[in-house]
């Protein structure tokens, strides 16, 4: 692992858990997000993890977006960050944004392209997709994903109005899966990946790429991939494992064979 200035990644029992460490806000300047990106590149890679958590250093933001001090250098970092996010909806690992603070802009656009969300239950911490007050819009994905968990209505009424909701809001329509007091925020967090953690990973892996294959490639391939994935597991040691723990009445101790 590389050392990083504005990123911490840190391994323990298959959990990855990967830190935006850029105060004041968590923002993306073009080194954060070389740094970031090459975490991500890292942990995918690692046949030791299993589940890649993000969360954000402090408590007032997860990511508040673009650095607008490195705007020389946005013509490399946009591009870069449309294509890390893209890079971390099609992860074949579990990914969970641990939201504890403030997600706005390309924060809630990495935070969307996670597969879990849980959040901060705190009234000050905000979600949002404010760019229309900048004339500008979302570009790093977010007019694409935000729909696809809270549907084209509600999505296109946050964009277009540059709504900001808090995490309770954010619960009730979808767009946050969790939310967790201060105090036992990073704690429920790992409570749920270490659950994702014990799953068989080669199945898991079949699931997301299936998934990832019918959103960005439509629903024929998907059906294609997701019967890759069945002969896939079929012939896995882990299936072995799960029916013989089935028939002896005991947990399966999957070691993603």
């Amino acid at each position: 692992m590389l050392p990083y200035k504005n990123i911490i990644c840190e391994i323990k029992n298959h959990i990855a858990l990967i830190t935006i460490n850029h105060p004041p806000a968590n923002t993306w300047n073009l080194v954060t997000m070389e740094e970031f990106e090459h975490a991500v590149g890292e942990v995918a890679s690692d046949n030791n993890v299993r589940v890649v958590m993000i969360t954000g250093s402090g408590e007032k933001c997860f990511s508040a977006g673009f650095d607008v001090s490195d705007a020389a250098n946005a013509s490399i970092t946009s591009p870069k960050g449309r294509e890390v996010w893209r890079t971390l909806d099609r992860l074949s690992k579990p990914t969970v944004a641990v939201i504890n603070g403030h997600a706005l802009g390309g924060g809630l656009e990495l935070a969307i392209s996670c597969h879990f969300r849980i959040m901060v239950d705190r009234p000050d911490a905000m979600l949002g997709l404010t760019e229309l007050n900048l004339g500008i819009i979302p570009g790093w994905g977010g007019t694409q994903r935000l729909s696809r968990l809270v549907g084209r209505a509600k999505a296109l009424d946050m964009i277009l109005f540059s709504k900001r909701i808090n995490a309770r809001e954010a619960l009730d329509i979808g767009l946050v899966d969790l939310v967790a007091d201060k105090d036992s925020l990073v704690k429920n967090a790992f409570e749920f990946a270490e659950k994702l953690a014990l799953r068989p990973p080669v199945a898991v892996r079949c699931v997301l790429d299936a998934f990832s294959a019918g959103i960005y490639e439509g629903v024929d391939r998907g059906l294609e991939v997701e019967a890759l994935g069945s002969a896939t597991v079929r012939d896995s040691e882990d299936k072995n494992e799960g029916f013989k723990a089935f028939l002896e009445k005991r947990q399966p101790c999957f070691q993603g064979k």
